[in-house]
């Protein structure tokens, strides 16, 4: 009787086993300040993006997908959580001293929490910025088994550190004090992604690779510079705004980004490698569009491609990024149009791994479009961005309205854009349609609520 109930539990613990396997891997890899043209497959001629290039042709590439915010700490909220900015817990950009910004509420419900709870191995490799180190909502606290990279985003301008956490441990490097440039982080961070990896490839696992280049200050390996030294005449970047002297600041950033796309490559060539493609999806984006900081210059790159605006716009240029999933023997190669958004992958990373996405969100899985089926759409997408006098944003199908300094009393009024004929925005029509912005400011007025932590209209800041 003993070996039959012990031949039981094993047959029991063999099948809980297979059925915990058959839960696809997920990987999302995020990249900090990466515009929308700064890869080779949309458009960008001076930087060479071979790995994220054959990534799309063998992937999904989606042509309007985007972020969660402009700026970094509420697009990954976003990203986290499943709720776009007019209901999320962090709307801004808010630093903590010493080290980190503020924190989401105790007991958020996250993405990775989620999948944790469904028996996947969860790891984050790279730039936190929702909660410093010991807070409520730092990533050990957010669901995450293991953390190894940058919990603040202000340390993260620095990619020649001291330390990097490794979960609760600070992991030092001393080489680096004095403003020597001896380790560089990224590696580090690859390293231990690559790791995590490895040590899951036999049970399910959600990697979050959210890595800190091509985000300033500007500073890459001499290897990865090397191919784009003395092709241009070079404007030494001086210092200032938190970011040090750079002498080579656009053959930097273009190494930075040759970085980035040699790293995508190694997470997929390392998957394959493990035989893990046909069960892995990845996800490759960025957290917002294009930075100007430390000697980056995004017009002379055309990292924003034929959008209007940068980082801190609303603009399509702020928030229309790259997008890309691969998933070989699952996801049929080819390009998306669909329309989503940061708020999108939690509920399609929970439908990945079958579990039930929280009501209480924004977001609708891609899955559908993933796997050639029918798609839900959203009935529009809600942006607000409370630094530069306050600013919202919606898209409805193809029309985009945009809203500047609702923060002031004397805010510019509403300009309304039609997306299909005119993607760069250049031809406001709001005069033309009155009926339309009559619709979008209905949406801006109920998008959102209210959050005293985080006022952006001129009334809730008296």
């Amino acid at each position: 009787m003993r070996t039959l109930k012990l031949l039981g539990f094993l047959a029991f613990t063999v099948l809980i086993s297979c059925n915990t396997k058959e839960k696809p891997n997920i990987i999302y890899i995020m990249a900090d300040d990466l515009g929308y043209g700064d890869i080779g497959v949309q458009g960008q001629e001076i930087i060479k993006t071979p790995n994220i290039d054959r990534m799309a042709s063998e992937g999904m590439r989606f042509t309007q997908h985007y972020s969660g915010s402009t700026v970094c700490a509420p697009s990954r909220c976003c990203l986290m959580t499943g709720l776009h900015t007019g209901h999320a817990v962090v709307r801004g950009n808010r630093e903590l001293k010493p080290e980190g910004q503020v924190p989401m509420p105790e007991g958020t419900v996250t993405v990775t929490g989620l999948l944790q709870d469904a028996g996947y191995a969860t790891g984050i490799f790279g730039k936190w910025g929702l909660g410093g180190p010991g807070s409520v909502s730092d990533p050990n606290n957010s669901g995450f088994d293991e953390f190894y990279g940058y919990n603040c985003q202000r340390h993260a301008h620095r990619y020649y550190t001291p330390y990097l956490w490794h979960n609760q441990e600070k992991d030092s490097f001393p080489e680096n004090l004095n403003n020597q440039y001896m380790t560089y982080s990224q590696d580090l961070i690859m390293e231990n992604a690559l790791k995590f990896i490895r040590d899951h490839k036999d049970e399910p696992f959600f990697l979050y690779a959210p890595f800190t280049i091509p985000h300033a200050e500007l500073q890459v390996p001499d290897e990865d510079r090397a191919p784009y030294m003395g092709i241009w005449d070079e404007t030494p970047f001086k210092g200032g705004g938190n970011y040090r002297f750079q002498e080579y600041p656009r053959a930097t950033f273009t190494g930075m980004v040759s970085r980035l796309d040699k790293d995508v490559g190694r997470i997929l060539d390392l998957v394959t490698e493990l035989g893990l493609e046909e069960h892995t999806m990845v996800f490759f984006t960025s957290d917002n569009g294009p930075h100007q900081e430390g000697g980056a210059d995004p017009k002379f790159f055309n990292s924003n491609g034929i959008y209007r605006g940068i980082k801190r716009d609303l603009y399509e240029g702020g928030i229309r990024i790259p997008f890309i999933a691969w998933n070989p023997g699952v996801i049929k190669p080819g390009i998306s149009g669909h329309i989503a958004a940061f708020w999108d992958f939690m509920p399609t990373a929970l439908e990945l791994a079958d579990v039930e996405a929280p009501d209480e969100i924004d977001g609708i899985s891609y899955l559908p479009t993933l796997l050639n089926k029918k798609q839900d759409q959203h009935n529009y997408l809600y942006w607000e961005f409370h630094e530069q006098g306050g600013k919202q944003a919606v898209r409805k199908g193809d029309w985009k309205a945009v809203k500047l300094g609702v923060s002031r009393e004397d805010d510019s009024g509403i300009e309304l854009y039609n997306l299909s004929i005119d993607p760069g925005e250049q031809n406001n029509l709001a005069d033309k349609y009155p009926e339309i912005v009559k619709e979008m400011i209905d949406i801006f007025a109920s998008a959102r609520t209210a959050d005293p932590d985080w006022p952006l209209l001129a009334s809730e800041k008296k």
